[in-house]
């Protein structure tokens, strides 16, 4: 059994208002004690954490990983590499793979390939419907016991209404959050930017607000009907945010995220017709941006995600209509939520909340914790080291962000996975005993 203690960092936990310098001991991949070690502990090693801020690890509810079949963007191996870089300890696999996680075989594929790589939990979000095509269910609990813990639609709307509804019926006798894209198709396909005057004066087709609400509307009478407990994915309006707060007010068993690129960038970021700006839902107003710092600030939206979509360089290349939607955001997830402490909007502890005590709830994941009993999935993080996102530092293989050339304050100095190091100063797993 591995011992380790970290000393001398900045202990903050959303879920206990833990905030102080202490240490913090590890036994067999679980914190064991706050403070004084327990009677009989002895490290066989110890982490100089002075001057570090000791994080829960970050809980990512949706990445591309682009395995299995899309391995020209990225691959499982290549993106948790860079996950565990930014401190996100557990992700969650959206099912829109080639072929489509629908079946076991593909779920232990994802499983299979993450264990191999050897750093973050990688959590395989099962297709609600066969072929992620709106028309069959698929076998829930069978992928449930191969160790998935949702179904989604992976961004393809299910618009059969019956189907939809036997398919949340069926996944809350299993006891999985189906989490649902609230987006009508008929509203936004073969458009690619926010209605509104920016749209126009570029003359691109633009996508109302109304694609997301009407969505969204359907969705949470199912809920009510069916009584399954609904995640929605990647809010972007300040209405979408209001609707979920209502439902949320009347009982319904609703919880919602939002893209943290959301929380920075509007539609004025496209005016250059910049393809890094083609994001699904997209860019919308200022006022909207504003109503959705001010939902997760509140609690409104439970977390915040990266909304990872790695491309390779040809797919963003091209005039932003023909664009690949997508921004790869697992580099700069924690460092953007650095950015709205920085600015006030939120406290560390509630950022935390929304990058991963929520996260973890929703799926009923481990993590999100300091404390005894609980995993060690661990972030430490140098609160003053400022450096450059740009296409050397990003890990991920997909350069695709419009946040190259910010510059940040405070970085991942090491990522621990239930004890073991899996990020370090150099990239490279480290073993805990000494």
């Amino acid at each position: 059994m591995n011992r380790l203690t970290l000393s001398g960092g900045r202990l903050v936990c959303p879920g206990n208002g833990l905030d102080r310098v202490d240490s913090l001991h590890v036994a067999d991949g679980h914190i064991v004690a706050i403070g004084a070690a327990p009677d009989g502990f002895q490290a066989d090693h110890t982490l100089d954490a002075n001057g570090l801020v000791v994080l829960p690890g970050l809980v990512d509810l949706a990445a591309r990983l682009r395995e299995p079949g899309e391995e020209h963007k990225a691959s499982i191996a290549s993106e948790v590499l860079a996950a565990a870089a930014g401190g996100i300890t557990s992700l969650c696999a959206m099912p829109d793979t080639s072929p489509v996680t629908d079946t076991t075989a593909v779920v232990e594929l994802v499983t299979r390939r993450a264990r191999q790589a050897h750093r973050s939990r990688v959590i395989p979000i099962a297709a609600l419907t066969q072929k992620l095509a709106g028309e069959q269910l698929t076998e829930m609990a069978a992928m449930k016991a191969a160790g998935c813990v949702a179904v989604s639609d992976g961004g393809r709307p299910v618009m059969n209404t019956l189907v939809l509804r036997r398919a949340m019926e069926y996944a809350a006798t299993q006891d999985l959050t189906v989490m649902l894209t609230p987006v009508d198709p008929y509203l936004s396909e073969g458009f690619h930017m926010h209605e509104g005057w920016v749209a126009t004066r570029l003359g691109i087709a633009g996508i109302p607000v109304a694609a997301e609400t009407a969505a969204l509307a359907r969705y949470l009478a199912l809920a009510e009907e069916t009584g399954a407990q609904v995640h929605f994915q990647r809010i972007s309006s300040g209405r979408g945010a209001a609707m979920v707060k209502e439902a949320r007010e009347r009982g319904l068993p609703v919880t919602a995220d939002v893209a943290m690129h959301h929380l920075f960038l509007t539609e004025m970021d496209v005016s250059g017709y910049d393809s890094q700006c083609n994001v699904q839902p997209p860019l919308r107003s200022h006022a909207d941006r504003e109503a959705l710092r001010a939902a997760v600030a509140d609690g409104s939206l439970q977390a915040i995600c990266s909304d990872h979509q790695p491309h390779e360089p040809d797919a963003k290349q091209v005039p932003f209509v023909s664009a690949e939607p997508g921004i790869s955001g697992l580099d700069s997830l924690l460092p953007l939520g650095l950015r709205l402490v920085e600015e006030g909007l939120l406290e560390l502890s509630t950022l935390l909340r929304r990058l991963s005590l929520e996260p973890a709830g929703i799926l009923g994941l481990p993590g999100g914790h300091l404390q005894p009993g609980a995993p060690a999935d661990l972030c430490l993080l140098d609160p003053e080291q400022i450096w450059r996102l740009d296409t050397d530092t990003m890990l991920s293989r997909g350069k695709n962000s419009p946040f190259l050339g910010w510059e940040f304050t405070g970085r991942v100095r090491q990522t621990l996975l239930q004890g073991r190091v899996i990020h370090g100063q150099a990239g490279t797993p480290e073993p805990v005993a000494g």
